[in-house]
């Protein structure tokens, strides 16, 4: 298995040429995860549409703006704290509804973390557990989802009218599940496996790892979090796990092919960092690496945290050069943007939320453009929700 793991590597090393930063092809990539890249400032109104939206405020429309979701015509928010009340607001951030099936019976979540929005079936699935349960888009249950024994589904997300692509994250955690495929295509209907989809890995790596520090033993828990293992990138679906070199396009016709490879390998001692793709546009190709190994702060297990150091990487489609880059918001003086992992989808790249406090005093200083956020700004009370940012693909 290692020989054929080798001369698959060798070969898409060959098709992908070497030479300093500059790549061979438009369509196969490969990055260094070793190597420091040049500096690159970016601004982002210059490549993508920025909207913002000031979620209505009132007694019963009162959040800490933790978005879950975004459609076209519904933006869906939670609380950080596990209180189960779900935020429905439409895209202007007029309040619709709050939901909340907060419990243990059969029908209800014990909390909110998996959440998948389908628009198109007016339906919302949380993943708890062994199943995952699906409700419309008034909180009323409709069905749940059996979870195949042996799988636990880490990431979830919305692949097609009929059907759910998940991630496995149980199919790396030990040598029992070693032929396990890690990503599955499953019925939204009965959560029956349309598809399995499997990849060369060059080695298993669980999700939970043991670390040792001086005497202490850290258990860290989702060690690749935050990682969404499927992108969308408009009629393809980019694969991604840190047990594999290989980063695929996975087609319409559930053919694979090789989209971006690293080096050195992740079983090479030389490994040092993961990589994944985070944002894909029509220029540029936002990357990110995160160290395998965490610095850990603290000096006892108690107050002891992890932080993997992370660098933010972007390929230049038309240069096909890579840089480490800075991203600045022309609507917000001085304002870096870090482009991150959601539940995106082809309209909506990302989301992130300003907080209320933070825009007054931006406001107050001077520091916003004339604009839609300065105007959202001008009307804020310190109590008002979140405003959350869109940035979208450009038109």
């Amino acid at each position: 298995m290692k020989k054929a793991i080798a001369i698959f590597t060798t070969i898409l090393y060959l098709m992908a040429g070497c030479g300093g930063d500059k790549q061979s092809t438009d369509d196969f990539i490969t990055v260094d995860v070793t190597k420091k890249y040049p500096p690159k400032d970016l601004i982002l109104q210059d490549f993508m549409d920025v909207e913002y939206i000031a979620l209505e405020t009132n007694d019963e429309f009162f959040c800490q703006g933790i978005v879950l979701a975004v459609g076209r015509e519904v933006i869906i928010v939670k609380n950080r704290l596990n209180d189960g009340d779900i935020f429905v607001f439409d895209r202007s951030g007029k309040g619709l509804r709050k939901i909340n099936r907060k419990g243990n019976g059969g029908e209800e979540y014990p909390f909110i973390s998996n959440f998948i929005l389908d628009e198109a079936n007016n339906e919302m699935f949380i993943s708890v557990a062994k199943k995952v349960l699906v409700y419309d888009l008034s909180g009323n249950f409709k069905r749940s989802l059996p979870v195949e024994e042996g799988s636990s589904y880490g990431s979830i997300c919305d692949y097609n009218k009929e059907n759910l692509i998940c991630f496995d994250r149980l199919s790396f955690d030990n040598e029992e599940t070693a032929d396990k495929p890690p990503f599955v295509i499953i019925s939204k209907q009965d959560g029956r496996i349309i598809k399995d989809i499997s990849i060369i890995c060059q080695q298993k790596i669980p999700d939970i790892k043991t670390i040792n520090h001086g005497e202490m033993v850290i258990a860290s828990y989702g060690v690749k979090s935050p990682h969404i293992p499927t992108i969308p990138d408009h009629n393809s679906w980019l694969l991604t796990t840190f047990s594999s070199d290989t980063v695929y396009r996975y087609l319409p016709d559930q053919s694979m092919i090789p989209f971006m490879v690293r080096t050195p390998s992740i079983e090479s001692t030389d490994a040092e960092s993961f990589l994944s793709p985070i944002i894909l546009t029509e220029h540029y190709y936002f990357l990110q690496t995160q160290k395998i190994e965490p610095e850990v702060k603290g000096t006892t297990p108690q107050d002891a945290r992890l932080f993997f150091p992370k660098t933010n990487l972007m390929y230049d489609r038309k240069e096909k050069t890579i840089y480490e880059y800075s991203v600045y918001n022309t609507d917000y003086e001085n304002k870096t943007v870090e482009f991150i992992q959601e539940k995106g989808n082809n309209e909506i790249a990302f989301w992130q939320k300003i907080e209320v406090l933070e825009l007054l005093e931006a406001n107050n200083n001077g520091q916003l453009k004339d604009g839609k956020l300065k105007d959202i700004a001008s009307k804020l009370d310190e109590e008002d929700n979140p405003v959350i940012m869109l940035v979208k693909q450009k038109k």
